[in-house]
C-alpha cells in the first residue's frame, strides 16, 4: 500500500538534508560568537532534522500491508508521527529557544565578531528556502483552485504541509535571529539576542499548535473531499435500479486512501442476485472513477429506514 507519496518522501529528504548541514554550520557560528539566537537556530534545526527522520519512519510503516488486526492496513500510522514531530517542535524547539533566550537575558555573555553569524545566515536563509520551495511545489500540485492555506487545512499528506511549515518558521526564525544578532551589537547590548531567543521560541510555539490542530483532525479521521463524495453519490444514482441515494460517509485510512460507506434505496422489484451484481458494478465503476477508494461498502437500505438514523443532508463527519 503506498500511502507515502513519492513527492513526500522529495521534500522530506531535501528537507533533512538542509537541516543538517544547517544545523552544524550554525552551532559552530554560536560557539564561535557566543550568539543565544544561533545556538537557538541550531537547535530548531537539529529539532527539524529529527522531525524528518521521524515522518521517513512513519512514511516507511505506513506501507505495510493490512493484516487480521488491521484490515485497512497501517497507512494512518503516518499521522501519528505526525502528531508526535508537533509535540516535539512545542516541547524541544519553543521551550529550549525560550529557556535559552531566558537564560542568556540573565547572564549575559560578551559579544563577539558577528560576521560569521551573518554568513551563517544567509546560508541557512538559502538552504531552507530551496527546500520550502520543494515543499511548496510539492503542495502545489495537489491544492487546485483552492488558496494555499486551505490547500494545506485539506491536505491528507501531513509530510507535505509540515515541511511547509517546519520551512516557513525557519525562514522567520532565521530574519529573527539575525535582528536579534544585528541589535545587540549596533546597541552592545547582548541581551536583546536573548529577546531574539525568545521570540524565535514563540513562533515554534505557535507552528506546533497548528500542526498539532492538524494532525488531530487527521487522526480522528477526515472525510473526502466534497468533490469526491459528490462523484460517489453520482454514479451510484446514475444506476436506474437506485431510487435513491440515501448517505455517503467517507473518511481518509491513509493520505491517498478512502474509505467509503454508501446507503442507497433499491428498486424493490430487484432480486437478492440482481442487487448482488448491481453493487459489484458500482464498486467496479466507484473504483475506475475514484482510484482512491480503497475500501467500498454500499448497503441497501429503504430510504425510510435510513432517515431515522441520519439526515442525508446531515454533513459528512470529519
Amino acid at each position: 500500500m503506498a500511502e507515502h507519496k513519492p513527492e513526500s518522501t522529495l521534500v522530506l529528504v531535501a528537507a533533512l538534508g538542509s537541516n543538517l548541514g544547517i544545523a552544524a554550520a550554525k552551532f559552530v557560528a554560536a560557539a564561535l560568537s557566543g550568539s543565544s539566537s544561533m545556538l537557538t537556530e541550531g537547535v530548531h534545526s537539529v529539532v527539524d532534522s529529527v522531525n524528518q527522520l521521524l515522518l521517513l519512519w512513519g512514511g516507511h510503516r505506513a506501507r505495510r500491508p493490512p493484516d487480521q488486526f488491521h484490515p485497512f492496513g497501517y497507512a494512518r500510522e503516518l499521522y501519528f508521527w505526525a502528531f508526535v514531530v508537533a509535540i516535539l517542535i512545542f516541547g524541544i524547539g519553543a521551550l529550549v529557544s525560550a529557556f535559552e533566550g531566558w537564560r542568556h537575558i540573565a547572564h549575559p555573555e560578551p559579544l563577539q565578531d558577528a560576521r560569521l553569524n551573518y554568513i551563517v545566515l544567509g546560508v541557512s536563509a538559502l538552504l531552507e528556502g530551496t527546500s520550502w520551495t520543494v515543499a511548496i511545489r510539492a503542495l502545489g500540485r495537489d491544492k487546485g483552485p483552492v488558496g494555499w492555506w486551505q490547500a494545506i487545512r485539506q491536505s491528507k499528506d501531513p509530510a507535505t504541509f509540515i515541511v511547509v511549515f517546519e520551512d516557513s518558521a525557519a525562514l522567520v526564525g532565521l530574519l529573527i535571529a539575525g535582528i536579534g544578532v544585528w541589535a545587540s551589537h549596533h546597541w552592545s547590548d547582548p541581551r536583546l539576542d536573548g529577546i531574539a531567543s525568545i521570540v524565535i521560541g514563540g513562533v515554534l510555539g505557535g507552528v506546533a499548535l497548528l500542526l498539532a490542530r492538524e494532525a488531530k483532525g487527521l487522526l480522528i479521521g477526515e472525510r473526502a473531499d466534497p468533490v469526491v463524495i459528490a462523484a460517489i453519490r453520482d454514479i451510484v444514482a446514475a444506476h436506474p435500479q437506485v431510487a435513491q441515494v440515501n448517505h455517503v460517509r467517507t473518511i481518509h485510512t491513509g493520505p491517498s486512501s478512502v474509505f467509503a460507506a454508501i446507503s442507497a434505496d433499491f428498486d424493490d422489484r430487484l432480486t437478492m442476485g440482481e442487487a448482488e451484481r448491481l453493487i459489484e458494478r458500482m464498486e467496479a465503476e466507484l473504483k475506475r472513477a475514484e482510484p482512491m477508494l480503497s475500501s467500498i461498502y454500499i448497503r441497501p437500505e429503504r430510504h425510510e429506514d435510513a432517515a431515522t438514523l441520519v439526515s442525508p443532508t446531515d454533513p459528512e463527519p470529519g
